[in-house]
């Protein structure tokens, strides 16, 4: 059994910066890649960031490059976003997601976090 559970969201003023943190436990024999999403009322679920790895890859919505930053602690098995400069626009709940394979499989299982809200409001 893998979880994954969030931490960091609140509620921020216009151009603050928060940070969402993300940990992976349980059987985890390997992290392929993790990433959050988030999704405003009334809109889909939308990927934010991703980071393949350790690092070798990541990849950003064009709405947050430039103020975002997705990083891994491989061995803590946690994922961080930094976010800065924050907008109203920003505002969701944000989703932890992990591409993991477990100690009981030969491949990648998709796990999701509980989510945990980001208001960016003055």
């Amino acid at each position: 059994q893998v979880t994954l559970v969030e931490s960091g969201g609140g509620l921020v003023q216009p151009g603050g910066s928060l940070r969402l943190s993300c940990a992976a436990s349980g059987s985890i024999f390997k992290i392929n890649w993790m990433s959050w999403y988030r999704q405003a009322p009334g809109k889909e679920r939308e990927l934010v960031a991703r980071i393949v790895g350790s690092g070798d890859s990541r990849n950003y919505q064009d709405s947050v490059k430039g103020r975002f930053t997705i990083s891994r602690d491989g061995a803590k098995n946690t994922v961080t976003l930094q976010m800065n400069s924050l907008k109203p626009e920003d505002t969701a709940v944000y989703y932890c997601n992990a591409n993991i394979v477990p100690r009981s499989a030969d491949w990648g299982v998709q796990y999701w976090g509980q989510g945990t809200q980001v208001t960016v409001s003055s």
